[in-house]
């Protein structure tokens, strides 16, 4: 069985570190990409949302990652993002206020940028909370 070293390391704690057989994982721009062994080198943003990877004993793991990098060198991944969090650890009460507030904050006037922001803000909630709803955990 071919399998890669993966590290996928958070802002608060190693997220997994061992062998893994695939990856997928949302990257800026391009929807999602796939990782197997031997994959060619590569250094892509990630944007949050959904992650997958498979270990080397054949389980799923399904997850929510923040925005970060990822980079594949010598069949070696190396994920550094802001946030990676298992379904279960994902508060539904708590990304369902931060949704709201986001919604509220869109209906004033803001600046361009704080526009954008807000609208990352509910992006990161919505996101949060399909993928708490998904594994109904």
């Amino acid at each position: 069985m071919n399998t890669f070293k993966l590290k996928i390391v958070a802002s608060n704690r190693i997220f997994f570190d061992g062998e893994a057989q695939s990856l997928v994982v949302p990257v800026a721009e391009e929807g999602f990409c796939g990782f197997l062994a031997n994959h060619e080198n590569t250094v892509a943003p990630i944007e949050f949302g959904e992650m997958k990877f498979t270990d080397a004993e054949g389980k799923v793991t399904e997850a929510f990652v923040g925005s970060g990098f990822l980079e594949f060198f010598d069949n070696r991944a190396n994920l550094v993002c802001i946030s990676a969090e298992l379904p279960e650890e994902i508060d539904k009460r708590r990304a369902q206020e931060a949704a709201e507030r986001a919604e509220e904050e869109l209906r004033q006037q803001h600046s361009l940028d704080e526009y954008y922001q807000i609208q990352a803000n509910l992006s990161r909630a919505m996101e949060r909370l399909k993928i708490k709803n998904k594994h109904q955990i």
